[in-house]
């Protein structure tokens, strides 16, 4: 069985947007005789790109699997998302993967989201080869593309294939260490012929074939000190030395095609084959015992105890919530129990089921290396760990980028509210970064997520699943009120119409408190002129009329209320009268006291690169922000800055289209601080023909 499981290969496809994924796997799916016809994204005909979103935008936006046979061995490839929108989607599903081919464009190089899905790739310290896409598209450059990987991931990546001709002259790959040339037929066949390597580009396949051999040495003690003496490895060293490398991270090997043409994509599949590491190579995975700081390690060995991670959750109105896990260790069967250790509950499934895009197919087990899914599992969501209930372990998990962007949510139709927040709670068992959240201030549904066309596609999914139609709109911003002056009056409610009347009044001192310390208030009546069980009464009708300022009608908050005096009247006086009398003081003494505008001001981390700075700097001066402070983190700048909410709430589309997308940033609340005069007027003018 351990043999079984050294011929399996589960891999990731990551790249920025658009650099070529889908078509890339589609390739793999026909040559490997998966599919008859070569799928296509431009064509909406591509299996893994199924969903209407994804067929409408031309974009990957869910991760989605595919498993076949190539070269006897089984590969599982997991095709993910490069849109930034979608990131956390790559992220989750990256902990399924036991390595990753990482697509870079000949025409664009390598660009901020290739360098974010690479540090994802770091942090689960997964090998990697290169795959220079589009290499028979027009300004595609081979040489350019290449360099441009070095400067920006190390020497480490190295070039193991040359292209023969480039754009529409682009024909085929020579192998560097055999330099046999691979020239492929017209058409999308995949078929090729193999022949001798061109002699225009021999200086160039010596110069990589050294470089590859030396970065081979370089990665095993015994090859460098062979390699130093005798200045040449033989031929079975240098195959068994770049697996070893590939497998270890210490060499990144580079190769090219054409995901489109399928030129180049079979060598691909035999290089994930020959070089990529196997559920074994990559050992014993840790965890750690539920509930303590124990460590445990689970072997890639189907006798083990049973483990795996849930890495997706597919939510349907019809066929309910599929789960979607990697096996780590042991085996799985059908109709099985197993033992989520995350939420300590038991859950029993039927099926499993293996992904092949978006269709399903009933298999009897599962082992090490595997991902399935088993429907209708109820408790368990993404990154819950199932496992053997005897032997429970808990896999750690990664870390989610934080929801940036937000919009309100309201229905359609009246009455569609609890509709709205149960279909969007069953998306967000897929999505881990959608959040969605009733703001008591504005009393609006908010809905976040990682920016505007995240937004649109989960309400184009609300549609389309559960047959919710929503609008959106900014949010409101919840502004409050305060004041910056001392006052003292009175508050007297007298009532008289026949029969028992009402009676209360009360003298209140008002003046301002610190930022954020709320309200206080203090009974200082003495001599009993306002009885005891009236005193609360009078601090609830204050409580009550601070919730609506003088100014604009936003809360008051940051003030103190000391009640100083007042009288009663025996028959007449009531709680009732004593409340309404407080609440007429509060009204009264706030307009007297310098009532002013307060605003929510938010804490911004921005990373982007360092030609964008000057602009980022002077686009957060003119939305009244304060930078705070600025650190170099590679050859990117981390800006922290201060800036009201008011002038962010569409800084997602802003600040891509300011850095061609190479921006990227955290928002959190900071405090509250004071409107500026001329604004606070706009404010008010707006509030008060709103309420009309």
């Amino acid at each position: 069985m351990k043999e079984d499981v050294a011929r399996v290969r589960t891999f990731a496809i990551i790249s920025h947007g658009g650099a070529g994924k889908t078509s890339l796997a589609e390739c793999m799916l026909f040559n490997a005789g998966t599919t008859t016809r070569l799928g296509k994204v431009d064509d909406g005909t591509s299996i893994l790109d199924y969903e209407p979103e994804e067929v409408k935008r031309k974009i990957t936006i869910s991760t989605a699997f595919n498993t076949f046979a190539w070269k006897k061995h089984k590969l599982t490839l997991i095709d993910t998302p490069g849109d930034f929108n979608f990131i956390s989607e790559t992220k989750t599903s990256l902990q399924g993967a036991d390595a990753v081919v990482v697509l870079i464009d000949a025409i664009d190089g390598v660009r901020v989201q290739t360098e974010k899905v690479w540090e994802f790739a770091d942090e689960l310290d997964l090998p990697r080869i290169i795959f220079i896409s589009k290499m028979d598209r027009e300004r595609a450059d081979f040489e350019k593309t290449v360099a441009d990987i070095q400067a920006n991931f190390g020497a480490a990546c190295v070039p193991v294939q040359v292209p023969v001709g480039a754009a529409e002259n682009f024909k085929g790959v020579v192998d560097v260490l055999t330099q046999k040339a691979y020239l492929f037929t017209q058409g999308e066949s995949g078929k090729f012929e193999v022949q001798e390597a061109p002699a225009d580009l021999q200086g160039r396949l010596d110069q990589y074939r050294e470089s590859l051999i030396e970065n081979v040495a370089e990665s095993r003690d015994e090859l460098l000190e062979k390699y130093l003496e005798e200045g040449e490895l033989s031929a079975e060293e240098v195959r068994e030395g770049f697996r070893d490398a590939v497998v270890s991270g210490k060499v990144v090997p580079v190769v090219c095609g054409s995901g489109t043409l399928n030129v180049g994509i079979q060598l691909l599949m035999d290089l994930i084959v020959e070089s990529m590491p196997s559920p074994v190579d990559r050992g014993a995975r840790k965890a750690k015992v539920p509930g303590t700081d124990e460590e445990v390690a689970r072997e890639p060995d189907p006798g083990a105890p049973f483990s795996a991670l849930v890495i997706k959750t597919i939510s349907d109105p019809y066929a309910g919530r599929l789960s979607v896990m990697r096996v780590f260790s042991g085996s799985l069967e059908t109709d099985s129990t197993v033992y989520n250790s995350s939420k300590e509950i038991k859950e029993r499934f039927g099926q499993l089921l293996q992904l092949k895009g978006k269709t399903q197919e009933s298999i009897e087990s599962a082992g090490p290396g595997d991902i399935v899914a088993v429907a209708k599992l109820k408790e368990t969501v993404t990154e819950d760990t199932l496992c053997d209930e005897k032997n429970p372990v808990v896999y750690p998990t990664v870390e989610l980028p934080p929801a940036i962007y937000s919009l309100a949510v309201e229905p359609k139709s009246k009455g569609d509210e609890e509709k709205i927040f149960s279909s969007l709670s069953r998306l967000m068992e897929e999505d881990l970064t959608l959040k969605l959240e009733r703001n008591e201030e504005t009393k609006e549904m908010i809905l976040s997520g990682m920016g505007e066309i995240h937004i649109e596609t989960i309400v184009d999914k609300l549609k389309r699943k559960f047959g919710v139609e929503v609008n959106l709109r900014l949010p409101k911003v919840p502004y409050k009120e305060t004041i910056k002056g001392k006052t003292r009056l009175q508050g007297k409610y007298k009532k008289q119409s026949g029969g028992r009347g009402q009676y209360g009044d009360c003298w209140i001192e008002m003046e301002p408190l610190q930022r954020g310390e709320g309200f206080q208030f203090v009974d200082r009546i003495v001599g009993g002129v306002i009885p005891r069980q009236y005193i609360p009464a009078v601090e609830k009708g204050i409580i009550e009329a601070s919730m609506e300022g003088g100014l604009a009608g936003y809360p008051v908050v940051d003030f103190k209320v000391d009640l100083v005096d007042g009288s009663y009247h025996p028959v007449d006086s009531s709680e009732m009268a004593f409340k309404i009398a407080g609440s007429m003081a509060f009204k009264k003494a706030v307009m007297e006291a310098k009532p002013t505008l307060l605003e929510p001001v938010m804490q911004l981390e921005i990373t982007v690169p360092d030609d964008c700075m000057g602009d980022v700097i002077g686009d957060l001066n003119s939305r009244r922000g304060r930078v705070l402070g600025m650190d170099t983190q590679g050859k990117k700048q981390i800006i922290r800055a201060n800036v009201p909410l008011a002038e962010v709430l569409k800084y997602a589309p802003d600040l891509r289209s300011m850095t061609a997308g190479r921006g990227m940033y955290t928002m959190k609340f900071s405090h509250y601080e004071e409107v500026p005069g001329p604004l606070q007027e706009k404010i008010i003018e707006a509030a008060r023909e709103e309420s009309a």
